[in-house]
């Protein structure tokens, strides 16, 4: 795993770096400062985590 910048919208929100085996989120935009420091076992997975918390009616709608 290497470092990687994570992009919501085109637009850079963050880094995911491994630690203990996953990715640590670190937030670079206010918006998802929420997410900042938690633990993902892919980026899939914290791609998936961003989009529900920018959109949360279309994550109560799946």
């Amino acid at each position: 795993m290497h470092r990687q910048v994570i992009e919501h919208g085109g637009i850079p929100v963050g880094i995911a770096v491994p630690s203990n085996g996953r990715l640590r989120f670190i937030a670079v935009k206010f918006h998802v400062i929420d997410l900042d420091n938690r633990h993902f076992a892919s980026v899939g997975e914290l791609k998936a985590a961003i989009h529900d918390h920018l959109n949360p009616l279309a994550a109560l709608a799946a």
